[in-house]
């Protein structure tokens, strides 16, 4: 893979190729991904979805959207020294084809900013609540009459995936879903495959997968304008990363590692003493003991540690990229970034502490098993009224039930495939209250 590729600022319908060369330096092709990422109706819903905690009734608690905010951020920071880098050691990207540092960040920080915008309501438990409707509920009924590869994306119904047929959904007004640039795709793909097959090794872009049938032929063309490698000679759709898609992810580790953690010691699952001893490892080489000391307030410590961890696993991050970068551009290396760098085991410790007294909190595991009641319900209500329209019988409930979905949601196919992908789609859209209100209003429990 080439770097001249990887940049590309191609974008869904372009018929002539847009240069870095022509671009005005006061709103970037890269920048306008950002925006209309930010802009987007999909992007709003998550104010209201779950990150650690679900439904959260206090206020410092992260949600999606805040976090994605902060992963965007960070990966801006990873973006802007690694292209500072990458362009001091290639520099034809500036002096030939306009590349600035900038580029990179920008790049990182939209792809970043979109990386949980397909994410269901309810965390992740949302996702298996989804997959198990088909896999072992009602939904199993379905398996006869869609392809293995059809029936595996509702099975494993993957939020990386549904976010790229988020960005990417042509409708009537909106060709090309958000029409970002293929760079940006690139990056956001964190998993270059299809659902099958599933894990067919143990690297790190093979432990899930990235983009659903209905949206193989859009990945396979920004593949191709990109330049990514195809793993699998036997597989077209298995690809290398694109290189930047390490570091959107480096960005996510970062956070989730540091500020999930954080949000477990501000609601009291996790003891001061613990954080302290727990970041401190992490960060003893860089505390400046005098201003430390002078910090009286929980909040205060946690928070200079917190911003002296982030910035500590950056550098690191850029450091194993930067020494990483023929392998990652051959497809050879395919790890994170943060596996291979020198506190992996703090890493671990801090992740080990959140999955015990976080992850695994009595108020996560009660509200996670509400979710999947929830989904479960919105999902046998929905795909039945889909089934029999699908075979021309129709309920009168079934008609009222179908005019409840968005008019972008289109059910007039003969694909039933596309149209149970849709359904769920519909369904992840929901933030965690609205998922609570509809499940109400169809069991008959709230009527206005």
């Amino acid at each position: 893979m080439n770097w001249e590729d990887l940049l590309s600022l191609k974008r869904f319908g372009d018929t002539n190729k847009r240069l870095r060369s022509e671009q005005d330096e006061t709103r970037l092709g890269f920048e306008v991904d950002y925006d209309r990422i930010i802009f987007s109706s999909e992007f709003r819903s998550l104010q209201d979805k779950t990150q650690v905690i679900p439904l959260s009734e206090t206020d410092f608690v992260h949600t999606r959207l805040t976090h994605s905010l902060e992963v965007s951020v960070v990966g801006r920071s990873l973006g802007r020294e690694v292209g500072r880098r990458l362009i001091e050691k290639h520099p034809h990207l500036k002096t030939i084809h306009g590349y600035r540092p900038n580029d990179f960040g920008a790049i990182v920080a939209a792809a970043a900013l979109a990386h949980d915008i397909g994410n269901p309501p309810f965390g992740h438990s949302g996702e298996k609540a989804i997959g198990e409707f088909f896999k072992t509920g009602e939904g199993k009924r379905f398996k006869d009459e869609l392809s293995d590869k059809e029936y595996a994306d509702l099975c494993t119904f993957e939020g990386n995936a549904n976010g790229f047929r988020i960005l990417n959904r042509s409708r009537a007004g909106r060709e090309g879903g958000l029409r970002l640039s293929y760079a940006t795709l690139g990056a956001f793909t964190k998993y270059p495959k299809e659902s099958l097959p599933q894990k067919p090794t143990n690297a790190i872009s093979d432990k899930k997968y990235g983009f659903f049938q209905a949206d193989k032929i859009v990945f396979d063309e920004v593949a191709k304008e990109l330049g990514l490698l195809k793993r699998d000679p036997n597989n077209s759709s298995r690809y290398a990363r694109h290189p930047l898609a390490f570091l959107v992810e480096a960005a996510d580790d970062i956070c989730y590692t540091i500020i999930d953690f954080e949000d477990g010691i501000n609601l009291g699952v996790v003891q001061e003493e613990f954080a302290l001893e727990y970041l401190i490892k992490l960060v003893g080489h860089s505390i400046n003991s005098s201003k430390y000391h002078q910090l009286n307030s929980t909040e205060d410590r946690l928070s200079y540690l917190r911003a002296l961890s982030i910035n500590t696993l950056i550098k690191e991050a850029v450091e194993v990229f930067m020494n990483n970068e023929d392998q990652i551009l051959d497809g050879s290396f395919d790890h994170a970034l943060l596996e291979k760098c020198r506190y992996e085991a703090q890493i671990n410790d801090i992740i080990k502490l959140s999955v015990d007294r976080i992850y695994n909190s009595h108020e996560v595991i009660e509200k996670e098993i509400a979710g999947y009641e929830i989904i479960s319900q919105l999902l046998r209500s929905y795909t039945k009224a889909v089934e029999r329209l699908h075979i021309g019988s129709p309920s009168n409930y079934d008609k009222v039930l179908v005019k409840s979905l968005p008019e972008s949601t289109d059910l007039s196919g003969s694909d039933l495939y596309e149209k149970l992908l849709d359904i769920c789609t519909f369904i992840a859209s929901y933030s965690d209250r609205k998922a609570v209100l509809s499940f109400k209003k169809i069991r008959g429990f709230q009527l206005s």
